[in-house]
């Protein structure tokens, strides 16, 4: 498993790291319909990065839990590496 800080912009990504923070949830217009975002941040020892939820997963997890993304898609946004689970990503939480 790689660190957060090792993440690079335009590839796929396998992190595991602890949600430290989601904002509120809000409505978008996405290219397929209206859906809902929250913005979380994903942190591991050896830095932090933000993880962008989608739909039923804006309302699924909570501060403070350990998560796992699987094949999830790292893009640079406003300057800053953002993570999101792409078309085949997944998130699984881990325990502890």
């Amino acid at each position: 498993m790689v660190g957060i800080a090792t993440l690079q912009a335009n590839a796929n990504a396998n992190v595991e790291g602890k949600i430290t923070a989601i904002s509120p949830i809000r409505q978008v217009n996405s290219m397929r319909g209206p859906s809902q975002v929250a913005d979380a941040t994903l942190q591991d020892e050896s830095g932090s990065i933000g993880l962008t939820l989608w739909g039923a997963d804006a309302t699924k997890y909570q501060v403070g839990q350990r998560i796992k993304v699987v094949d999830g898609w790292v893009k640079e946004y406003r300057g800053k590496l953002q993570l999101s689970l792409g078309r085949s990503g997944r998130i699984e939480v881990l325990s502890g």
